[in-house]
């Protein structure tokens, strides 16, 4: 019996280790960056996604098309809604992305997403994979880049988080075996670390800035935390330029809330685990996740999300119109900067953080005592449009 046991674990982590030495070659020979310039038009997908979803896809589509407008009358830009990655569909199918879906996405070249529903123990629900996990996955969206800025504390962060390995690529394929034993599983390939890490090294030599910081847990996680250092310091001697340290993941989020320190990290490239760990912990400072959006970037496909959950209890108790936009208008911004209209992106940040930390003249709350998407929506498209914009957003920095 103990055989036979041993046996089946082994079979089952021997799978495991011929499908990432498959997707290593995979790596080896991807194709290069795709070229947003010379696209006409460029594909913009809006997912609407479940629970609160849809009711802050369509104000972040509302303010996408008006920024775009000029560019969507051109033919430079479309927009198409992809329905279907609703809980629903997806448990009636048994699959994270249903495949009908997954070919509507992948005939776009970035998609705007809203929060779907990752079942877990005591839901309703099959437990099946998170949408998020598995489009990172289909997509080859190995880059997740989550900017974090509070200008009045002095902090300006930008996080670039692994997505496609580490602790979550597996995390369905762990196995028992037995009651007593589980196993999961972690992967780090060279492949995956350079591709990041390098991403990270190039964003920081783009912008002038002089330090990046690799997050692990290397001095316990010795073999797979242990390559992404090794590939890190590596990469760094490319950039002599850029200071590279490192910190383990347990002091750095007590560095984050250091007044001292917090303010000395600019640039973070980390695994996945601690990459979500860590930029959940920043987002508070800007005002919780609700707040914050993320890239997931490819070299062929580009999803932008809003980072939190899709809040059913919103819906049920009638109050979704309520819910903050935010976090996926910000990832809107994200997306603009991604596919060449910085400058549109810059005005829509700018106008988020006046209305957002500074002047705060219409306040979300989740409930009727505070504003509703729609209206915070009209209140920042009259913000973009100031002659002044960026002169009173200025003022605030002072």
């Amino acid at each position: 019996m103990a055989n036979d046991v041993v046996q089946k674990a082994m079979d089952h982590f021997a799978q495991l280790v011929k499908e990432q030495l498959e997707r290593v070659e995979t790596m080896k020979k991807a194709k290069n960056w795709i070229d947003y310039s010379t696209l006409k038009p460029i594909i913009i997908g809006i997912i609407g996604g479940d629970g609160i979803g849809p009711y802050i896809a369509t104000e972040s589509r509302r303010i996408l098309e008006y920024l775009l407008q000029e560019e969507e009358k051109a033919g430079k830009v479309e927009f198409r809604n992809i329905e279907g990655l609703t809980i629903e569909k997806r448990a009636e199918v048994g699959k994270a992305i249903p495949d009908d879906v997954l070919e509507e996405i992948k005939k776009c070249h970035v998609t705007l997403k809203g929060p779907t529903t990752t079942p877990r123990k005591g839901d309703p629900w099959p437990n099946i994979e998170s949408a998020n996990v598995a489009m990172r996955r289909y997509l080859d969206l190995f880059a997740n880049v989550r900017p974090v800025r509070v200008p009045k504390e002095g902090i300006d962060w930008i996080f670039f988080r692994e997505n496609t390995e580490g602790a979550y690529v597996m995390g369905r394929r762990g196995i028992a075996v037995t009651d007593d034993l589980t196993f999961d599983f972690k992967v780090i390939t060279k492949q995956g670390a350079e591709r990041i890490i390098r991403m990270a090294f190039e964003y920081a030599r783009k912008n002038k800035i002089n330090r990046v910081t690799l997050v692990t847990k290397a001095n316990v996680i010795k073999t797979t935390d242990g390559k992404f250092l090794e590939v890190g310091y590596k990469i760094a001697e490319e950039y002599p330029e850029i200071e590279c340290d490192d910190w383990y993941i347990d002091i750095m989020t007590a560095k984050l809330v250091d007044p001292k320190r917090r303010t000395q990290f600019r640039v973070l490239a980390l695994p996945n685990l601690y990459g979500d760990i860590l930029t959940d912990e920043a987002a508070e400072f800007q005002g919780g996740v609700g707040t914050a959006g993320s890239a997931n970037i490819g070299k062929q496909y580009a999803m932008f999300e809003a980072i939190h959950g899709s809040a059913p209890r919103m819906v049920k108790e009638g109050r979704a119109q309520y819910a903050d936009p935010c976090s996926m208008i910000r990832a809107a911004a994200l997306l603009m900067n991604h596919i060449g209209f910085q400058e549109r992106g810059r005005k829509l940040e700018m106008a988020l953080d006046i209305c957002q930390q500074y002047e705060k003249r219409l306040v979300i709350t989740g409930r009727s005592n505070g504003a509703t998407g729609e209206e915070f929506g009209n209140y920042l498209m009259e913000t973009i449009e100031l002659p002044n914009l960026e002169e009173k957003w200025q003022s605030y920095q002072a």
